[in-house]
């Protein structure tokens, strides 16, 4: 939380009090509710694999890449995914060039727990020759704009961009079969991911007045707020990852109370991505056919 320390110290005694006071009355100063997210849009580059989301004024790319590597000895059938987050100046001042601070690693490490203890990707589709080649994707995710919540909406791009990626095709030959050919995308079409579900984050944040708790915080709320935790989870209700920081306390049965709204949360979020995703799909099809001139009949002779 060192960019929050970064953002309290900014913000005047008055500010504090106002927001927490407003936050006694269930009232938050950009008018939500407790429990309401910002406005959520997730767009699409013209390339597969990239995305951009912004929730209110905060704003996040990510991108997905591969290259053929190696296989772990330990998992020789499998592919492997990594998580890598830049966090520049231009979107939040505390934020320091060069090496990732905590808050980038945490952000990081909560997107990457999310995915791979649940298994959300097929990594054994990524298998090209068992022990020899095997796909490694790698999520890249830069923050464009801090506005608050800077988890959920890297996380929801670093699943908008999975979902849109697609990855050569390759095929075997030779004697031994050991050959590798990776075809361009002229020649064969590339391949989706094989993704089982998505494990969306849903963020709370804790004010230790009145045990207050409420979603997707903004950049003022989270100068303010004693703790966090962040609840990853799908939309059959698995819990995929919870990540708690700050020192307040949290009783049991606001956990609970957690736990249930990041379902309803998590299957809204999910609803909203494979939208934006199939809308994507659609323009990406329309924009494959190649619209050929129509001939002319018999050099140009009309037929009566």
């Amino acid at each position: 939380m060192e960019e929050r320390l970064a953002n309290s110290w900014k913000m005047t005694l008055n500010e504090k009090q106002f927001i927490e006071t407003a936050l006694l009355s269930d009232l938050r100063i950009d008018g939500r509710q407790p429990f309401d997210y910002r406005r959520l849009t997730i767009k699409f580059g013209r390339e597969d694999g990239s995305s951009e989301v912004q929730l209110g004024q905060t704003h996040v790319m990510a991108f997905v890449t591969a290259q053929l590597v190696q296989p772990y000895k330990d998992r020789p059938n499998e592919g492997s995914l990594a998580i890598f987050t830049e966090f520049s100046p231009m979107a939040d001042p505390s934020f320091e060039a060069g090496r990732p601070g905590e808050s980038a690693v945490e952000l990081g490490r909560i997107i990457d727990r999310g995915l791979r203890e649940s298994r959300a990707i097929d990594t054994e589709s990524l298998c090209v020759l068992a022990g020899k080649l095997v796909w490694s994707l790698r999520v890249d995710i830069h923050i464009l704009d801090n506005g608050g919540n800077l988890v959920d909406a890297a996380n929801i791009a670093a699943l908008a961009a999975l979902k849109t990626f697609r990855r050569p095709e390759c095929s075997l030959a030779g004697e031994d079969g050991q050959e590798i050919t990776v075809h361009p995308p002229e020649v064969q079409e590339p391949l989706p991911l094989i993704v089982h579900h998505l494990p969306v984050s849903v963020t709370f944040a804790f004010f230790t007045t009145d045990n207050i708790v409420i979603i997707d915080p903004s950049y003022l709320e989270e100068g303010v707020m004693q703790g966090k935790m962040t609840v990853t989870m799908n939309t059959n209700g698995d819990i995929c990852a919870i990540q708690k920081g700050g020192g307040v306390g949290i009783m049991h049965s606001v956990v609970m109370q957690c736990l249930r709204i990041a379902s309803v949360k998590a299957a809204d979020i999910t609803i909203k991505i494979n939208k934006a995703v199939e809308s994507y799909e659609i323009e990406r099809n329309l924009r494959k056919i190649k619209r050929h001139p129509p001939k002319a009949l018999d050099g140009g002779k009309s037929h009566s």
